[in-house]
């Protein structure tokens, strides 16, 4: 039977997203609309004959960083080569740059293989978390994430990215399901965070803060949006501060993966970045 490769259409995103839930990775319920204006010819299947059974993203940010997810094989084809093709033509797009990625475990040792090393791991916390607790952050207001400049935001973020993506970010902030907040003192910010609704716990990411109690802070008030409800956070730890705050709320382990580059570690500021955005687009 044939199979090709075709850029997919803004109908396939969903396509991805269910098949990531599928994996157990509870992508938010609408990433897909703010995935697609980041890099719309950054979307890969895998079709054969005439069927999607493989699928990956290669999305470009700026002119030297890329980053690759939703790199799936349905399980009814795999073993039979059609993934590494569609894997083929992501890095092919994404020749030249630093590529990132978060690799889950059983596939790691793969992603070595294609010059990929490992950063650090992003390990997800899960759960309701407590509402007691002094924060340490006298002193700074929450904010509407929305009614803050956004250059200032997407300034604000480029601390913590590789790259501005502003297009991205945009849309993250702008979807009619999440919330976004802002930890502001005397017109700067001291942090930023969001929430989103997944079929599972709903994820915060990304979480942006300058101390732990800033980052407390901006969890238990987006937790409030979504009240006795579980949350999820994707934290690197090679953040300490950040896996002790997760520990602290009382959020435990339920998902591991790798960061890793195929390039030197992007210098940004992992001593804020307390939860990553997503495991699809980094």
């Amino acid at each position: 039977m044939p199979f090709d490769i075709v850029t997919a259409n803004a109908h396939h995103i969903r396509q991805l997203t269910t098949w990531a839930d599928e994996e157990g990775w509870n992508p938010g319920l609408t990433d897909g609309h703010a995935f697609f204006p980041t890099d719309p010819s950054g979307f890969l299947f895998g079709r054969l004959d005439g069927e999607a059974v493989a699928s990956v993203s290669a999305v470009r940010y700026g002119s030297g960083f890329g980053f690759i997810g939703f790199y799936i094989t349905r399980p009814e084809v795999r073993g039979q080569g059609y993934g590494i093709q569609v894997w083929r033509a992501a890095t092919a797009r994404l020749a030249g740059r630093n590529v990132g990625l978060d690799g889950v475990v059983d596939q790691q040792e793969n992603y070595r293989k294609s010059g990929f090393r490992r950063a650090w791991n992003n390990i997800r916390y899960e759960g309701v978390p407590s509402p007691d607790g002094h924060d340490g952050a006298d002193g700074v207001a929450l904010a509407d994430a929305r009614t803050v400049s956004f250059d200032q935001l997407a300034a604000y973020d480029r601390r913590f990215f590789p790259e501005r993506r502003d297009a991205f970010l945009a849309s993250w902030i702008a979807l009619p399901d999440r919330t976004g907040l802002v930890a502001v003192r005397d017109g700067a910010l001291h942090g930023f965070a969001a929430v989103r609704p997944c079929s599972g716990a709903s994820r915060i990411g990304p979480l942006y803060a300058s101390g732990p109690g800033v980052a407390a802070a901006l969890v238990r008030g987006l937790a409030a949006t979504v009240p006795g409800a579980l949350v999820a956070i994707d934290v690197p730890d090679v953040n300490r501060p950040a896996v002790r705050l997760a520990e602290r709320l009382g959020l435990t382990p339920s998902f591991e993966a790798a960061r890793m580059y195929t390039g030197e570690t992007p210098d940004v500021d992992l001593s804020g970045l307390y939860g990553i955005t997503s495991l699809e687009l980094g």
